[in-house]
This record gives structure tokens, C-alpha cells and sequence, in this order.
């Protein structure tokens, strides 16, 4: 059983926290962060919490442990997620070549282009070493 993260409000976060619930101006998670941590600075357990509020347990843990190591802020805010640049397949001047094979005429016996047909001719052109259709369905999308 990991240890109990004590959680000890001063004055002054306990009346940001009351504030921002009575304003309800926050997100829905931030105003349950914000009631976890109220009830926590008042000796219930995380069980007690997480039935009064309607969260599991282990989100009453989380936001315990976060308050504890980051303080208010870290506990109620939503944490951002890393941008991932090593995860893009394509970068802007591969996008730039998908659209331009996009824009031009379809190869020999075809109609048109299909998305597997744009993604295997930027794998043969060595754009990019291997591209899904969906990748080149959502590089299309956002170009318009």
C-alpha cells in the first residue's frame, strides 16, 4: 500500500480554492481537483473522498500526490502534453510534396488518386520511409 500523502492547506490556497469553485469558472476537472484537495485538508481518507465525489480512489491519490511534490497549481491544472516532433511521419517539406502529388494528375489508368496510392508513391519517392493512408488523409484534411 503506497504511503498517505498528507495534505496541509494554508489559509490563503484554501480560500483560491473555495473561490474558484464558488465561481464554477474553471474546468470540471480542476473544480473536482479543487474539492479533492478541500476534503483532503479535512482528515478524510481517500475512499470517503472518492465516494462523496463520485472519482475513483486512485484519482483522490494522484491528486494528493501531485499537491504534495508540485503544490496547488500542479494539483488542480491540467499538465500539457509534450510536444512529440519524432512521432511525425511527414514533416513540412514532405507535406509540401504530398500535396503537390495530390494537386497533379492522377497516374496512368487511374481516375484519381486514392490515399494508399498518394502514400505509396511518397514512400517510392523517398519522402518518407513508410507513410499510412490515414497519415496522408489527415495531412490533407488540415491542408484543406
Amino acid at each position: 500500500m503506497p504511503r498517505k500523502q498528507v495534505v496541509q492547506l494554508g489559509a490563503g490556497e484554501r480560500r483560491q480554492l473555495r473561490a474558484m469553485i464558488s465561481r464554477g469558472c474553471a474546468s470540471a476537472r480542476a473544480l473536482t481537483h479543487a474539492r479533492i484537495l478541500l476534503k483532503a485538508d479535512n482528515g478524510l481518507s481517500d475512499q470517503q473522498i472518492a465516494e462523496e465525489l463520485e472519482v475513483s480512489a486512485s484519482t483522490v491519490y494522484w491528486v494528493r500526490r501531485r499537491f504534495v511534490h508540485g503544490g496547488l497549481m500542479a494539483a488542480v491544472a491540467r499538465r500539457r502534453q509534450p510536444a512529440r516532433p519524432e512521432k511525425r511521419r511527414l514533416d513540412g517539406d514532405a507535406e509540401a510534396h504530398l500535396v503537390t502529388l495530390a494537386c497533379s494528375g492522377a497516374p496512368d489508368g487511374r481516375d484519381h488518386w486514392t490515399l494508399q496510392l498518394l502514400a505509396d508513391r511518397m514512400v517510392q519517392l523517398k519522402y518518407a520511409e513508410e507513410v499510412s493512408r490515414e497519415t496522408v488523409r489527415r495531412t490533407l484534411k488540415k491542408t484543406n
